[in-house]
């Protein structure tokens, strides 16, 4: 594994350094060729989505990625990052539009998603799970062989921009009593 293309690491196989095409597997049994530059699966519509845009966009030479397979039930990851692709995020950081359960980036900055979004084409097979489609469209998009988008973007982790200290430490409700219902028996004051 290069670390300078790959730096936040995660489940997936490097093939090529110089491939254009990434290939995000959901659920679905399928291997790609290996002139793929890297290929794995997606579980998360959160951390799962942002190792896969960190690692692609640190590597100027995938220009393709490839979602395919069945979607996650519950998490729907592929959607999520269908989403993402299409709409960004929102002031929240919630993915627009996405159906996951829990679809927020917290971890990369915008200029990251930005960069994600000009540097590759997003190829959406979800749904398809036959080898001899999925490959055929893999190959196409191979044969392209597109110029590098220039140098490599590391994204790196978002720290809190500041930290809150709380030097109260009473509780909001210590003068309560409850009976044993959980009823408010008595409020102190």
């Amino acid at each position: 594994m290069n670390s300078e293309y790959y730096p936040w690491g995660g489940d997936f196989t490097v093939c090529t350094l110089n491939g254009c095409v990434a290939v995000v597997l959901l659920t679905v049994d399928y291997t790609p060729p290996e002139t793929v530059a890297i290929y794995g699966p997606l579980k998360t519509e959160n951390i799962g989505i942002e190792k896969i845009i960190a690692n692609v966009i640190s590597n100027p030479y995938i220009r393709y990625l490839i979602l395919c397979g069945d979607d996650i039930r519950g998490h729907r990851s592929g959607s999520s990052l269908y989403s993402l692709y299409k709409n960004g995020i929102d002031d929240t950081h919630r993915i627009i539009d996405a159906p996951g359960a829990i679809p927020y980036i917290e971890n990369l900055s915008t200029e990251a998603l930005e960069r994600f979004q000009r540097q590759i084409e997003l190829v959406n097979l979800i749904g398809v799970t036959e080898k001899g489609k999925i490959d055929e469209v893999v190959q196409n998009y191979i044969a392209r062989s597109p110029p590098s988008y220039g140098e490599p973007y590391i994204a790196i982790r978002i720290k809190p921009e500041k930290n809150v200290q709380i030097t109260d430490t009473r509780a909001l409700h210590s003068k309560i009593i409850l009976d044993y219902k959980g009823k408010i028996k008595k409020r102190g004051s």
